[in-house]
């Protein structure tokens, strides 16, 4: 991230640093001791998010920032001056509703200008230019024919419903952002300054290595421990992919399948539970039920998503005779946990105050983050050292840029959503292009959340396109957590999906390989992963909406289906699979998505009978001598 280099002035390190201590007390402060109301809480939220992007980020992408200059004073000043009018005028404002004053208004271009400016420095312009496309329709409406139509509206009205309101820029995805996300962004990056990710991935490498293809399955499964935490592809990869794709690449694996494992392994994190990207917050918050039954229901998918991306990479390394690692190079289970094992304390508070105690998120999210500070000098290696603890405070500072500046950008678009009555017409639109037909409908938001995803964060892509089609999606009999599940998990996958495909390119640095292929190839393991949404949108036992024994029916057939997925897509099962074969695989896969009792029959003969013909004159495996790797 900008900012963080040799080339960055004392000064400026320390005006970030106390900005970003400023952030953590306020934070830790509200989620344990005294929550303010949900406007004052998002409004100081963003103003330190605002200043920290403004001294962080170059006004121009040559170079990295150096100093704060006079310009970024100028616009520090513009962004104190537009969040500390809402305190300081809060209750007026509040009695004055629906009639602004012409300095509501100055104050409230202000803001929608500054924030502009820290989204286009700290992300670039795909989401400002998405964002000021339906501010623009706001007063365009007059001029659309036809659906879209409307009647238009003032400036005033517009930034009355922006910036004076809760339905805008403060809307409920920055009140998630102001209430839950940093505080589990702090907690990841606790953990990670005492060693967490070192202890996961000798963890991984303890369970996963020594089995065929042992440093790939490895990659993915220290992907998922690693996604429980950071809930962030980009971050994931940083933490394990520096080491996991050197492995793969030195055990045989080439280049672009390294870089590829590790992207399908990390982009997965914000969906796996305990600790899930952003947008479940989101969730939670639009349908009005408690987060952990988002954690609940995400849960059988989220293993299916790796499940799936593990059969891959064992067909694959099959194929390939790509054995595992000796044992005598990989950390012993009882070892890593003797060492590092302290550190799953934080998150078994975590879960039990979500699970069991039932307390808020914010509460419980303090409460694991509280317990770090203790767990950590259970043993010296992982002491939370006052350097640590500043690097933790700074990178989680850092971290939570992005998905705060998001969350206040697409408030925008459901302010405007709002204001309009958009959405509803959206969801009409869609109803009647898919012609009342679910599959089609779900085929069409599949491709609008791969093509918002490549230009926009996961959480912003997910706001804004759950916004405008899952409302359609409930509308043809969906269940709303289903609906909602299905655009957050292609959210996801449009991280791996050409031609803007961020954990890609994240891989493709470390592997140095083209990020395109390594992105083409990534979807190729992922491909079973991408039936896991349309199997719990035909299944809602997948997402726990149904009786036990109806769950577990329905996951096993989920895995069956994933498997048949995988061998069809590499092209080996016991054997290389022939054309026929191959078919009989793929089709078994698709029938097993709906959930009737002949379609069921059906997937499972073909299964079987595809598997017969593979098992048929089976040579035997073909081993190639691979070379050493410390596990260490």
């Amino acid at each position: 991230m900008s900012g963080s280099g040799r080339g960055v002035s004392i000064p400026t390190r320390h005006a970030v640093m106390v900005v970003s201590f400023a952030l953590a007390a306020f934070q830790l402060y509200t989620a344990g001791v005294s929550m303010l109301t949900s406007w004052v809480q998002r409004d100081v939220h963003i103003m330190f998010i605002m200043l920290l992007t403004l001294m962080i980020f170059p006004f121009t992408k040559r170079g990295e920032k150096e100093r704060i200059t006079l310009l970024d004073l100028v616009f520090i000043v513009l962004t104190l001056s537009c969040t500390w009018y809402i305190l300081l005028n809060y209750q007026q404002i509040v009695l004055r509703l629906g009639s602004p004053t012409i300095w509501d208004i100055v104050f409230g271009i202000i803001m929608v200008l500054m924030l502009t400016e820290v989204c286009r420095r700290s992300m670039g312009w795909v989401i400002v230019v998405i964002a000021w496309a339906f501010i623009l329709y706001v007063f365009a409406g007059p001029w659309i024919p036809g659906l879209l139509g409307h009647r238009g509206y003032s400036i005033s009205r517009l930034i009355s419903q922006l910036y004076l309101t809760t339905e805008g820029i403060f809307g409920l995805p920055l009140g998630v952002s102001a209430n839950y996300i940093f505080l589990f962004i702090f907690l990841a990056a606790l953990l990670s300054s005492t060693g967490m990710g070192r202890f996961l991935l000798d963890l991984a490498m303890a369970i996963m290595g020594r089995y065929t293809g042992g440093t790939g399955k490895t990659a993915i499964f220290a992907g998922g421990l690693m996604g429980t935490i950071t809930g962030s592809a980009v971050a994931d990869i940083a933490g394990t992919g520096s080491i996991t794709i050197p492995m793969m690449i030195q055990t045989g694996y080439s280049r672009v399948y390294a870089g590829a494992i590790a992207a399908v392994g990390s982009s997965g994190g914000q969906i796996m539970p305990p600790v899930m990207g952003a947008a479940a917050f989101i969730i939670a918050e639009f349908l009005q039920i408690p987060y952990i039954e988002v954690c609940i229901c995400a849960c059988i998918p989220a293993l299916l998503y790796y499940f799936g991306g593990i059969m891959a990479v064992h067909f694959h390394s099959a194929k390939s005779g790509l054995v595992g690692m000796p044992k005598e190079r990989l950390p012993q289970l009882k070892a890593v946990l003797k060492e590092g094992g302290h550190l799953l304390i934080p998150l078994a508070i975590l879960i039990y105050f979500l699970a069991i105690a039932r307390v808020t998120p914010i509460r419980a999210g303090f409460y694991a983050v509280l317990s770090i500070f203790l767990v950590a000098f259970f043993r010296q290696s992982t002491y939370l050292t006052l350097p640590r603890l500043v690097n933790a405070v700074v990178e989680a500072a850092k971290n939570t840029i992005s998905v705060a500046v998001a969350c206040a950008m697409a408030g925008i678009v459901i302010g405007v959503f709002n204001l309009t009555g958009l959405g509803l017409r959206l969801s009409s639109a869609i109803v009647d292009v898919s012609g009342e037909n679910l599959l089609i409908a779900l085929l069409l938001t599949m491709v609008i959340c791969l093509i918002m995803g490549m230009g926009v964060p996961t959480t912003a892509a997910y706001i804004i396109v759950g916004t405008m089609v899952a409302p359609a999606l409930v509308k043809m009999g969906l269940l709303p957590i289903a609906a909602h599940l299905f655009v957050f998990y292609f959210a996801i996958i449009s991280a791996i999906t050409p031609p803007v495909a961020l954990a890609a390119y994240a891989a493709g640095g470390i592997a140095q390989e083209n990020p395109m292929r390594i992105g083409w190839t990534a979807c190729r393991i992922a491909i079973p992963a991408f039936i896991v949404p349309f199997l719990f949108c035909y299944n809602p036992a997948i997402i726990a909406q149904a009786g036990i024994l109806e769950i577990l029916w329905r996951a096993f057939m989920s895995v069956v289906a994933v498997t048949a997925l995988a061998a069809c897509m590499e092209g080996f099962f016991a054997r290389s699979c022939n054309r026929v074969e191959r078919l009989m695989f793929g089709a078994s896969a698709i029938l097993l998505i709906f959930p009737t009792i002949l379609t069921d029959i059906l997937g499972v003969a073909l299964l079987a009978g595809a598997i017969a013909l593979n098992l048929r004159g089976t040579p035997g495996r073909k081993e190639i001598q691979v070379s050493s790797v410390q596990a260490s």
